[in-house]
């Protein structure tokens, strides 16, 4: 039985990486700012992040956040580990880290080469927006009487669960570096996925496609957070929505 640290083991990705491994029979840390008994803020680390990653074999790194330290808490988190002696640190990141200037992503992929640099063993997984993220868009956008949405942009959502199940995998596995991009089933328009969105919730709302302005804009255009060659999610936007929401 492997004991594996899985941090931001209570968000949308990290509490079914969790319940996956448990299930395999692995005794499962949980590492948040809140969960006790290993209640450790990554950005500040201390004795408390030590504490929970004595005995680790692999850490599960899914804590992320928009608003700013994601490099502070992987540098912290890999000393630590090298400190305890941990043999594996698994990643999740997004695909286009690398092409779209948006500065979270930046962020991602700078902690993507703190992890390749740590001389510790790695593995990265780079995964399109889940599902979920852009259901809370459009909840978000749908609020107005008129849904406004970036011109021209596709996306590629994958369904969390399944990214769950291949970061299971790859915790599982030895250390294998930079792995295969996932991504979901179908490259669609922003615009098509808000109609099914609106459809599926009974909401009347137009929909408007504003062109926009800048590098960022113009990556997302040219599709650099995409992944069509690996289309190896099953479950489609429809069928998440449907599950969702019930219908």
């Amino acid at each position: 039985m492997t004991t594996i640290l899985v941090t931001g083991g209570t968000g949308t990705l990290g509490r079914l990486v969790t319940e996956r491994l448990r299930a395999d029979g692995h005794e499962v840390r949980v590492l948040s700012r809140r969960a006790q008994p290993y209640a450790v803020d990554l950005r500040e680390g201390g004795a408390g992040l030590d504490a929970a990653l004595e005995g680790v074999e692999t850490v599960v790194h899914c804590a992320s956040t928009q608003r700013g330290g994601d490099e502070q808490a992987a540098q912290n988190l890999i000393a630590a580990a090298r400190r305890t002696g941990v043999a594996h640190l698994v990643y999740i990141s997004i695909v286009g880290v690398d092409r779209v200037p948006l500065p979270y992503y930046r962020s991602k992929f700078a902690v993507e080469r703190l992890i390749e640099e740590s001389g510790l063993g790695w593995t990265v997984l780079r995964a399109t927006q889940f599902h979920d993220l852009l259901v809370t868009l459009f909840q978000g956008l749908g609020k107005a009487p008129v849904m406004p949405l970036p011109a021209g942009v596709s996306d590629q959502p994958v369904e969390v669960a399944e990214v769950a199940d291949r970061l299971n995998e790859l915790a599982l596995a030895a250390p294998a570096g930079r792995v295969t991009d996932m991504a979901g089933p179908e490259v669609r328009s922003l615009d098509s996925l808000a109609r099914a969105y609106l459809r599926t919730t009974g909401r009347r709302r137009p929909v408007l496609n504003v062109p926009l302005f800048g590098k960022t804009y113009g990556a997302f255009r040219a599709g650099g957070h995409l992944a069509p060659d690996q289309a190896v999610g099953k479950v489609t936007f429809e069928e998440h929505l449907a599950h969702r929401f019930g219908r």
